[in-house]
């Protein structure tokens, strides 16, 4: 059944199975190549690459480095939005002095900033 018999079965008050007739005629093939479909998809997959993956890892490598930098003394901020010093550093977690000796111990991926010195906790 091509285009013609379905506008002709079927009502179509918005023009679709016209423009369907009309777009591709009977003997014309569709589509470009299979070359052109494998470098349409290889475009697709770089622009996703530069936009979304590198970004994201260099920003995982960012927070990575912060961590293993580190030290006792340094102002930060977790993901919860607690600001602390930074007491002990160990192997996977942090010890966190929120309050004049009031210490909480939080797992390393959850600093999520240190703050500048300048601009105190």
């Amino acid at each position: 059944m091509n285009a013609a018999h379905l506008a002709a079965a079927a009502p179509d008050p918005g023009g679709l199975a016209l423009f369907l007739a009309q777009a591709a005629p009977a003997g014309a093939p569709v589509g470009g190549g299979l070359m052109s479909s494998f470098t349409m998809m290889a475009v697709i997959v770089a622009i996703f690459y530069f936009l979304l993956i590198r970004p994201q890892q260099k920003e995982q490598k960012k927070h990575q480095e912060l961590l293993t930098t580190l030290k006792k003394g340094d102002q930060v901020v977790t993901s919860a939005g607690i600001h602390g010093k930074v007491h002990t550093v160990k192997d996977d977690s942090i010890v966190l002095e929120v309050a004049d000796k009031i210490r909480v111990t939080f797992d390393k991926p959850a600093i999520k900033r240190k703050l500048d010195a300048e601009a105190g906790a």
